[in-house]
């Protein structure tokens, strides 16, 4: 249908004949000339239709042609000094593919900005402009990164269910379904279907997959619906874990800094790109800073936002852990350094989390005895725990939560502009 996409055509020699097809996104009409601006995801290019050329009903119906329009335009490339874009296409001839109605309920050429509700309730038009695009570019290239970093140290992908019987770390935030005669749960999380793979000998694997929380919670920062990255290896701790993070970030970033140039240039984004090993900080150091910024965290609390703010003012523009966490702030499966801090870290860059994760227990004894401590009954998890009485090696992994890393690392205001289609409180459509 096309001979070429509006990217490829800066590069070719004058006086090629070429195909092209896209979005109407401009149209200036002086009379005897148009210019009409073409769009797609790879560029723009300015097709410049005369009318003497074309004919006065062909010139007519293209100049009239609604913006957003889908058309193709065979002509010849032209360099120009005048053309904003260096080149230009005269037509020949053009083919109209759909004919948008109007008025746009969102534009897209128009550099009035919607409101968030407005663009995602016409998300199709918002996910057209180019700047848009870029923050998918980015997120898809980031992607790559990650699972090629994982990939060359012999990981395995593996995709666990979504559907289930029980909830991954117990709680409350549970989307219940009707799973045929039965109750279930869409996962929380992959956590200890991952584990099952270090029992079943893969000795090392990631998934990259949504998972689901019923977050009451109606913020920036939350969603109930999120692609989680997860990594589980066998034979390692926490320090492995936080080893293998870094570096994963590591050239993860300088993947997208290579293949996401042109859309970090778009959105006015400079990624920082940090060499590891990444600093570490105890918890007791957190409670510490926060203390000195007049915050007071009682010791074995989770730390709120004004103390990792406290925290991330002394770690600007850094990727550091913080490690040493009591027991009391981390998951059942968290393995114990002793009666009172666990084998768990986060990541954190400024004061912003980007992952978590900890070596996990490998004891069948140990971990009963921390899911009572927990609260929770163990006979709930008895497809989990019958893998930790036939062999379990040790073993730790980590979690990226996609969405809120993205937010981070472009400085989103509100994450549901780092996911396609937002599920939160109050959204299920589109």
């Amino acid at each position: 249908m096309r001979t070429h996409n509006l990217g490829e055509l800066k590069n070719l020699e004058d006086n090629t004949e070429v195909k092209v097809c896209g979005w109407i996104h401009e149209v200036r009409n002086i009379g005897r000339i148009a210019f009409i601006v073409l769009r797609d995801r790879y560029g723009f290019a300015q097709v410049t239709a005369i009318k003497k050329e074309l004919g006065k009903d062909r010139f007519k119906q293209l100049v009239s042609l609604p913006r957003e329009s889908v058309i193709c335009v065979k002509g010849i490339l032209k360099k120009s000094e005048i053309a904003k874009m260096g080149f230009e296409i005269i037509p020949k001839d053009y083919e109209v593919l759909s004919i948008s109605s109007k008025p746009l309920p969102l534009g897209v050429a128009d550099k009035v900005s919607a409101d968030l509700d407005t663009r995602l309730d016409n998300r199709f038009l918002d996910l057209r402009k180019p700047e848009i695009f870029s923050i998918f570019k980015i997120r898809s290239d980031l992607l790559e990164g990650i699972r090629n970093s994982l990939l060359r140290r012999d990981f395995v992908e593996v995709h666990t269910p979504k559907i289930v019987a029980s909830a991954t770390e117990g709680g409350t935030q549970l989307f219940e379904v009707k799973y045929f005669e039965n109750k279930a749960y869409l996962v929380q999380s992959p956590q200890l279907y991952k584990q099952i793979m270090m029992a079943a000998g893969f000795d090392r694997v990631f998934e990259i997959a949504p998972a689901f929380r019923a977050e009451e919670h109606d913020t920036t920062r939350h969603l109930n619906e999120f692609i989680s990255v997860d990594v589980e290896f066998s034979f390692a701790d926490h320090n492995d874990a936080m080893k293998l993070l870094e570096n994963v970030i590591y050239e993860s970033l300088k993947h997208v800094e290579k293949k996401s140039e042109e859309h970090l240039e778009r959105l006015g984004v400079e990624i920082k790109i940090q060499k590891p090993p990444f600093p570490k900080v105890t918890y007791d150091e957190v409670l510490e800073i926060a203390r000195r910024r007049g915050i007071d965290i009682p010791w074995g609390e989770d730390i709120p936002a004004e103390g990792l703010n406290a925290v991330g003012e002394e770690y600007k523009d850094t990727y550091y852990f913080i490690v040493d966490w009591p027991i009391s702030t981390k998951p059942f499966y968290a393995m114990p350094e002793d009666d009172r801090i666990c084998r768990a870290f986060d990541l954190q860059y400024g004061p912003r989390e980007v992952s978590s994760g900890a070596q996990r227990i490998h004891d069948y004894d140990l971990l009963v005895k921390r899911l009572n401590e927990c609260g929770l009954n163990p006979d709930d998890f008895d497809f989990y725990l019958q893998a930790f009485r036939y062999g379990m090696p040790p073993h730790a992994g980590w979690a990226i939560g996609m969405e809120r890393y993205l937010m981070v690392l472009l400085g989103l205001k509100n994450i549901r502009e780092a996911i396609l289609f937002p599920r939160d409180r109050k959204r299920l459509h589109p």
